[in-house]
């Protein structure tokens, strides 16, 4: 059998080429594959895209490098679906929490509400520091990571968020309660002051703030994007 090549990108002048094993066809057991997307996600979450090896993944999954090539043709299709499999994994989580906390305040016309789903908002990017070590990476990395993981990320995680939050707040400006002629953006700024800012301040969920913290920044977002949108009496 041919041996495949691991095609790497270069970080600070050093190649992270690595050549593989026998390339072969790509069947195998489901277990072993979600084996290996979970050792990959804990490996690309803690050393970045660049750094990751096959060899360390493979360590880390208890499986072998031949048994990566069975379902992976090489990392960067690896990283692919572990990025689109953790942002699709947070994306529904949060649609959870769109549901059951945004959808009432659309109900009853209430922004008080507002304040409620900003905090459960806010310490749900504290839920989830695997995937969010993954987004630092992201951030990071940007020139080195493969164009089709950053686009399928943005799909199946960002994107697909922005546009559920984006219905209710469309919502709430037909009911004249904001005034949000993109209801795109708003969502993208309620994201940025809420969400966003406790990431930054946490590291990513590396150094965990307290529920107090949370709750003081999760409100200030809260009140700063009440002060661009609400309607005026």
């Amino acid at each position: 059998m041919a041996r495949g090549v691991l095609q790497g990108r270069k970080s600070g002048g050093v190649s992270v080429s690595v050549t593989t094993g026998p390339t072969v066809g790509r069947a195998g057991r489901p277990e072993k594959r979600r084996a290996i997307v979970r050792g990959a996600r804990r490996v690309f979450a803690l050393e970045g895209y660049s750094r990751a090896s096959i060899e360390r993944i493979a360590a880390d999954a208890e499986v072998s490098t031949r048994t990566i090539y069975n379902h992976f043709s090489d990392k960067a299709e690896l990283f692919t679906t572990v990025i689109e499999d953790s942002a699709t994994a947070v994306a529904e989580a949060q649609e959870g929490l769109i549901r059951e906390y945004l959808d009432p305040v659309v109900e009853s016309g209430d922004l008080d509400g507002l304040v409620r789903f900003g905090r459960r908002w806010a310490a749900s990017a504290q839920d989830a520091e695997e995937h969010f070590a993954l987004m630092g990476h992201v951030s990071a990395e940007a020139h080195f990571i493969p164009p089709e993981a950053i686009r399928v990320w943005q799909q199946a995680g960002p994107s697909r968020v922005e546009q559920e939050m984006s219905t209710r707040f469309a919502r709430l400006a037909e009911l004249g309660l904001i005034h949000a002629p993109d209801p795109h953006r708003a969502a993208a700024h309620f994201m940025l002051l809420v969400g966003s800012a406790v990431a930054q301040d946490s590291l990513n969920g590396a150094v965990p703030l307290p529920k107090a913290e949370v709750d003081q920044i999760a409100d200030a977002g809260v009140e700063a994007f009440l002060r661009a949108y609400r309607a005026e009496d």
